[in-house]
């Protein structure tokens, strides 16, 4: 049996993991159960990994897998898909041998795979020149794309959303849209010239950049200065 703490923090986890695909970080459960520690985060962790209702993934950071949930969560599975808890995306890696092809819309091949334009590399840590250009196109899952928007996809470079599950040299799929949700990861434009990856935050006037990693500080500016880019959607995991 479950203390009341250990199911808020389950239920916590699996929303944010059909919302996002990614789970919380520990300073995000630290806050949403206004525990004073991250220690205490430990503990409940270690509770319902032992009692498998989760695991700890190996040689990833901080990640978590939901295996089952108890009967007071059983809404959580028959609930329809909203902001609050979209179908989760599962990182896979997929290999491209397809030539490049021409600028332009994404392209529906006849199996379940989608070809993206690959845009070139995306920051994760200090942002890099915007993206513009194709390199190439890499074949992605159908399943990970929503609906007719049309989609593309980016190489992660540097180590500031490590936390969020996304590794240097990772893959991306965004979608590509305007707008944002508080607790999205988007690709973010500030100032017409650099690109970034990052969780995007509204506060009043401003716009806040937070990376998943505590060696890089969140980037505050006024909201003239960004522009949403897209949505991240889905994730190429590069071993």
């Amino acid at each position: 049996m479950l203390t009341k703490k250990q199911i808020q923090l389950l239920e916590f986890i699996q929303k944010r993991l059909a919302r996002d695909g990614v789970p919380p970080s520990f300073d995000e459960m630290k806050d949403a159960l206004d525990l004073r520690s991250k220690s205490g985060i430990h503990r409940l962790v270690t509770a319902l990994e032992e009692r498998g209702f989760i695991r700890r993934l190996p040689h990833r950071a901080r990640a978590l897998e939901v295996l089952r949930l108890p009967d007071a969560l059983s809404h959580l599975t028959e609930a329809p898909a909203t902001e609050e808890a979209r179908p989760a995306f599962t990182p896979r890696v997929i290999s491209n041998t397809r030539p490049a092809r021409p600028r332009g819309a994404m392209t529906v091949v006849d199996s379940p795979a989608v070809q993206l334009p690959l845009m070139g590399r995306i920051a994760a840590g200090v942002p890099i020149e915007a993206i513009s250009e194709v390199s190439h196109h890499v074949a992605v899952p159908g399943t990970m794309l929503a609906g007719r928007e049309h989609h593309y996809a980016l190489e992660v470079t540097g180590d500031s959303m490590i936390d969020a599950g996304i590794n240097d040299g990772d893959v991306v799929v965004i979608r590509e849209q305007d707008t944002a949700e508080n607790g999205d990861i988007v690709v973010a434009l500030v100032d017409d010239q650099e690109a970034t990856l990052k969780r995007y935050r509204r506060k009043g006037s401003m716009i806040a950049l937070e990376a998943a990693n505590p060696a890089y500080e969140t980037r505050l500016l006024p909201d003239e200065r960004v522009r949403i880019q897209g949505r991240l959607v889905g994730l190429i995991r590069s071993y």
